[in-house]
């Protein structure tokens, strides 16, 4: 029973083939998908940059499945048709996450608040791999200051860039 699963999965995933068709292509296009998404939430989200880890990594297995199509490495509409499957894949994601938050947080991951009323949050910056140095830099880049004591709250947000918002000054006029 185990070898006649194992033979169901080689054969939609075209394992023991010369080549695939349209549909292994997309079950393959799938589970790489899943597998990258999975990849990049045990990873930290600050090589990623400006968009969530969710979005580079369509970015990226998009470009390497349709780029076969286009050098010859694999079967064109094979190859166009998992691209297909790929974008539908990461909009039903979305859509998912956008009607239940955990799921969200599940492949988009969660913002982190690296100070709170002046106080370095040292758990959260070193489960962020953010050291004492970067969160300094990162203060002077977004608030014009490297006194947390400044600071109101500052946080990681999902996508790698830190928002910073200032404590209001005292001496500030209201009009």
């Amino acid at each position: 029973m185990l070898e006649d699963a194992w033979q169901g999965i080689g054969w939609m995933l075209g394992l023991d083939e010369d080549s695939l068709n349209v549909w292994q292509m997309a079950v393959r296009a799938v589970v790489v998908y899943i597998a990258a998404v999975v990849m990049v939430r045990l990873g930290e989200k600050r090589f990623m940059g400006k968009n969530t880890a969710f979005d580079v990594i369509l970015g990226i297995i998009l470009g390497s499945v349709v780029s076969r199509a286009i050098t010859g490495s694999a079967p064109f509409f094979p190859s166009i048709g998992a691209g297909f499957v790929l974008v539908g894949v990461h909009w039903l994601f979305a859509r998912i996450a956008f009607h239940f938050d955990r799921f969200g947080t599940l492949i988009k991951g969660e913002n982190r608040i690296l100070i709170k009323d002046g106080e370095l949050q040292w758990k959260e910056m070193r489960n962020s791999n953010i050291s004492e140095n970067d969160l300094r830099e990162m203060l002077r880049l977004k608030a014009g200051t490297d006194d947390p004591g400044q600071v109101k709250i500052a946080r990681l947000e999902r996508n790698g860039e830190m928002s910073v918002i200032t404590k209001v000054s005292a001496t500030t006029k209201s009009d």
